[in-house]
């Protein structure tokens, strides 16, 4: 026989007060361009990177491979995740990707939006975890010509002087070449492929449903 509960929580008590709209895709594919249009709290996945001198990192082209969810606190981004949709603020971390660093740290208050958008390649991660949480809005791939994708996603990194160019290049072309595997990857995971245009109505309409049921 189990031992009755100190006390009942009311109906709705573990309801979170704004849900989580994950966003992946190549980089370069346009998801930072999407958050910025849509104007919601966008929490930035790539903020929980580890740093570049954190034991055991996978490598690859010479240095970090950063593509890999292993150079990734997946734990650490649920708990902000979580923080924000259950009490509205969190604190997450500030990296600095030319030096590979976390460099401090910044409180985070979506006020009340009623959805948050987490963008990163490793949002796909956090999928499962967040519907159990009973977080997840929607989980969205996007998806353009391989072609735009590189483009951007090169002149993108050069602005912001990411890394050397020629790590720039031959990450650029590998991820070329990746692109389809990935993005299967991350729909098996259980995001939706989508062009940004798509997925940028289907977010807005995500809204509208919000706005109707309160």
């Amino acid at each position: 026989m189990t031992e009755p509960a100190l006390f009942e929580l009311p109906p709705g008590a573990r309801r979170p007060r704004a849900r989580v709209v994950l966003l992946t895709g190549p980089s370069g594919s346009g998801k930072t361009s999407l958050t910025r249009r849509l104007g919601l709290p966008v929490v930035q996945l790539d903020d929980f990177y580890l740093d570049i001198d954190h034991p055991g990192l996978p490598q690859r082209f010479g240095s970090v491979d950063w593509d890999s969810p292993e150079t990734w606190d997946a734990e650490g981004a649920l708990a902000a995740l979580e923080e924000l949709a259950t009490q509205g603020r969190a604190d997450v971390p500030v990296y600095d990707i030319p030096t590979s660093r976390r460099t401090g740290v910044r409180r985070l208050d979506i006020g009340d939006a009623p959805l948050v958008l987490a963008e990163g390649i490793f949002a796909a991660q956090l999928v499962d975890a967040c519907r159990a949480e009973g977080l997840l809005a929607d989980a969205i791939c996007l998806s353009r010509p391989r072609l735009v994708t590189f483009w951007f996603r090169f002149l993108r990194d050069v602005a912001e002087a990411r890394k050397p160019l020629g790590t720039l290049l031959r990450r650029g072309t590998a991820l070329l070449r990746a692109e389809p595997g990935m993005i299967r990857r991350w729909v098996a995971l259980g995001c939706r492929e989508v062009s940004p245009a798509q997925a940028e109505r289907d977010i807005r309409n995500l809204l509208v449903q919000k706005s109707s049921d309160t």
